[in-house]
This record gives C-alpha cells, sequence and structure tokens, in this order.
C-alpha cells in the first residue's frame, strides 16, 4: 500500500476532502489545499462550463503562489471529479479544460470509462475511481483506474450499504494500490481508523459542508452542526441512485422521510411521484453520519489543525494502550 509521490508526499494529514456537489467551490478548494488535505469539486459545481477554466486557472494560480511563499509547507495536490453517466452532457468540454490545466487528481462516479483514464494518463493525472462493491472495484482497475474511493455505509451523498470493514477487507485481498475510505468519517480518531482498515487515505465530506468556505446554505451548515447519525435517511428519490440526506431537508421539501419513493436513474432526477419543486443537493441535503462529530462552523485551517491533534492524539492512546 504506497501512495504515488510526489502527488502525496505533501500531506499534513492523509485525507481527501471530498467533492460536495454545488457545497464545493474554488475557495473550499484552495483552504483545503492550504491546509495539507486534498480539496476537490465536481466539474459540475462550474456553470456555465466556461466558468470552470477559470476556477482551474484560480486554484492553479493561489495554490503556486501559496507554495512561493510556503516553500516549506506546500499546498496539497487538488482533484477534479467527474461524473461519467450519460446524463452529463458536458463530460468531454469538462475534461478538455481540465487536460489544459492537467489536474492532478481525477476522482470518477457513476462509471468508469477506459477513454477518459487514458486520457488523464496522457497529461500524467492519477485516476480515482468510487465504487460501493468489489465487483465494481475490480472492473474500475480493469478500465485503467489507479485507485479506488470505497464508499461505504454511512457515506453522504452516493453511498454504499457495505462495512468499511467487509468492503476495504476484500478489496485488499487483490488490490494493492491507493484506496481512499469514505464512510461517516468525521474526525481525527476516524482518519486513523480508515487507515487501520486498510486504505491509505480517508475521505471526509459532510464535515466541510459546515465549514465557512463552503458554498452552503447558512441552515444546511446549522443542520450539520446540530445533526446526529439518527437524522439521516437513505433513498434512491432524489437522484436515481442510493444516497444519504438530512431528514430536516426532506421534511422541509413537504415529503415523509419514512415513506420516499424510488427514484429514477436514467434521469437522475425526482421521480414522478415526488410532486415536489424542490431540487437535490440544492434543496435536499446530502449528509453523511459521522457529522456526530461536527460540533460548530470554523474555518477549514482551524478544523484542519483540530483533526490534526485528534488524529496524533489517537495514535499516542493506541501505542500507549498496546504497547507490549
Amino acid at each position: 500500500m504506497t501512495l504515488p509521490s510526489p502527488l502525496f508526499d505533501r500531506l499534513r494529514l492523509p485525507l481527501i476532502g471530498s467533492p460536495l456537489f454545488i457545497v464545493s467551490g474554488p475557495e473550499l478548494v484552495i483552504a483545503q489545499c492550504k491546509a495539507g488535505i486534498v480539496g476537490s469539486f465536481p466539474a459540475l459545481n462550474a456553470r456555465p462550463q466556461g466558468l470552470l477554466d477559470e476556477w482551474l486557472h484560480r486554484i492553479t494560480e493561489e495554490l503556486a503562489t501559496h507554495n512561493r511563499d510556503h516553500p516549506d509547507q506546500p499546498a496539497a495536490p487538488y482533484a477534479v471529479n467527474q461524473i461519467v453517466h450519460k446524463s452529463n452532457d458536458r463530460l468531454e468540454a469538462d475534461l478538455a479544460t481540465c487536460a489544459k490545466w492537467q489536474v492532478p487528481i481525477t476522482i470518477t462516479s457513476l462509471g468508469a470509462r477506459e477513454d477518459l483514464n487514458a486520457a488523464v494518463h496522457s497529461w500524467g493525472g492519477l485516476v480515482l475511481h468510487d465504487v460501493i462493491n468489489d465487483r465494481y472495484a475490480r472492473k474500475a482497475i480493469e478500465k485503467g483506474a489507479d485507485g479506488l474511493v470505497p464508499v461505504a455505509a454511512g457515506a453522504g451523498g452516493h453511498a454504499g450499504t457495505q462495512s468499511p470493514f467487509a468492503l476495504i477487507s476484500e478489496i485488499r485481498e487483490w488490490f494493492t494500490g491507493p484506496v481512499a475510505l469514505s464512510g461517516a468519517i468525521g474526525n481525527g480518531r476516524s482518519i486513523l481508523a480508515a487507515q487501520a482498515c486498510g486504505a491509505d487515505l480517508a475521505y471526509m465530506g459532510s464535515a466541510f459542508i459546515a465549514t465557512t468556505e463552503a458554498n452552503a446554505d447558512a441552515d444546511y451548515k446549522k443542520g450539520i452542526v446540530d445533526g446526529r447519525a439518527a437524522d439521516i435517511v437513505y433513498s434512491s428519490l432524489f437522484t436515481g441512485v442510493h444516497g444519504n440526506y438530512l431528514r430536516k431537508s426532506i421534511e422541509r421539501a413537504g415529503l415523509d422521510p419514512d415513506n420516499l419513493p424510488d427514484g429514477n436513474f436514467k434521469t437522475m432526477n425526482f421521480s414522478q411521484s415526488a410532486n415536489t419543486p424542490a431540487k437535490a443537493w440544492r434543496d435536499i441535503w446530502g449528509s453523511g453520519q459521522g457529522i456526530g462529530a461536527v460540533m460548530e462552523s470554523v474555518s477549514v485551517a482551524d478544523f484542519v489543525a483540530r483533526l490534526e491533534s485528534e488524529y496524533h492524539a489517537a495514535k499516542a492512546e493506541l501505542d500507549a494502550k498496546y504497547r507490549r
């Protein structure tokens, strides 16, 4: 289990800030990278498509300036998430823009394509692919992905149902490349636990929604801070793919969280039976079960500093408890 260097050798923590639809923008990504973790955003967050070029220009320039000013603490690399689903009609344009800026890490979701992986490799980029089970993991690697993001039970947004222990164990029986574990990771102790499971990195999203740099509604941030694992609802209604969402946002849309119909994967929009003007992600808020660890809304820099302290404290505690 080794991470490609020098791509990951600048990490302060073994952590990727996962791409958050609507919420992740240049401000959040730049803050995450400067704080020493991988920052990421979905390409589709940049609307219209031409805005993606501006975002990548800004991220590239600001991180380069940071590195010049802080040679002893250079920024971590960033990642762009590409939705590889036929409903995404701007994938080719987004990929061309990423090629222009030679995006260091590409995270692919909802489909694996050999040609996309080859394109990223052509400019020296790394591809990590979201998977919810071992079968999809094998397909992703067969099609040329470099690493995997096992999305286990409890992860925010689109998520699987398998325990992280089972999922990582099956993947590590045959795969030795980069793995970033997703699923209810909300503090420094859980980052260490991800590594103990066999992952190289942790993949954390929901906790960053509450940070000051996140492009999220104030009520959304409050929902993350106030929420607990019991406040998360798992449903396919909102995009056609099963995912985890904040119960209160579903109720605010006039829906019964305990009686939701299935969604439509072909269109990735609300099913006709939903009968609500609310939109996924904008009004129905994704969130993982790990939000019980989020106690306040702070800056990314302060939050990552807390994670680092928790991570090292957990390591020291384990060393002291089990030293022989």
